[in-house]
């Protein structure tokens, strides 16, 4: 999953960007509201967790700017304004959570987790498809109730497949949930993995959609 992280201080950033890499997410970070405007205008993303209190363009602004676009992209605002009426106000603006600063790092990935399962259009924490279960909280796969080893790309690229069965990604949008801006690009990168993963799980769990890219039947 790809998320782009909107924070102005470096401290904090550079706290929750080593978290979010750590826990497997392709992440871009922007320190102000006009260049985090620019990304979710020419960028792909599954959530931004989006400061408040930014330079050059408030959060709200950006948040509203986004919502104007029809943009449903999943926001969760992260703020040490932590008043009842600056939570209303960003939550009217189109924000799907809050959490306030200084942040309680488990309660930030719980809140993460959580509205990617509901992007998805899913409520359980566990997804379970044809013998695979994965765990998005824990990170463990299970193939007929046995554990699998994942490569951190491995599990990237599986995730977003597994939580849509049916759903076809594009070699192109799997990249974009492998890899931040500054990560090297490997031309086969996906077919690797793919293959790597039919090897662990199991050959027929992903299919090959002819000059589109890949699903997980939903059946």
């Amino acid at each position: 999953m790809r998320l782009l992280l909107v924070e102005d201080d470096t401290m904090i950033g550079e706290a929750v960007f080593d978290l979010l890499r750590a826990e497997h997410y392709a992440v871009d970070w922007v320190k102000d509201g006009e260049r985090a405007d620019t990304a979710l205008r020419t960028q792909a993303y599954d959530l931004m967790l989006l400061d408040l209190g930014l330079p050059k363009l408030d959060g709200l602004a950006v948040l509203r700017a986004l919502r104007m676009r029809k943009q449903r992209l999943p926001v969760l605002v992260a703020t040490a304004r932590d008043s009842v009426q600056q939570r209303i106000e960003g939550l009217d603006a189109g924000a799907d959570d809050y959490v306030l600063k200084p942040y309680d790092l488990d309660e930030l990935l719980a809140r993460i987790r959580a509205l990617l399962r509901r992007a998805a259009g899913r409520g359980e924490p566990v997804y379970e498809h044809r013998g695979v279960s994965i765990n998005p909280a824990t990170r463990e796969v299970l193939v007929g109730g046995q554990p699998v080893q994942l490569s951190a790309r491995e599990w990237a690229v599986l995730e977003p497949l597994l939580a849509r069965p049916g759903v076809v990604l594009s070699r192109a949008q799997l990249e974009e949930k492998l890899y931040g801006w500054n990560d090297e690009i490997s031309s086969n990168a996906v077919e690797v993995y793919v293959h790597g993963l039919r090897k662990k799980l199991g050959a027929d769990l992903i299919h090959n959609v002819r000059g589109v890219g890949y699903r997980v039947p939903r059946a």
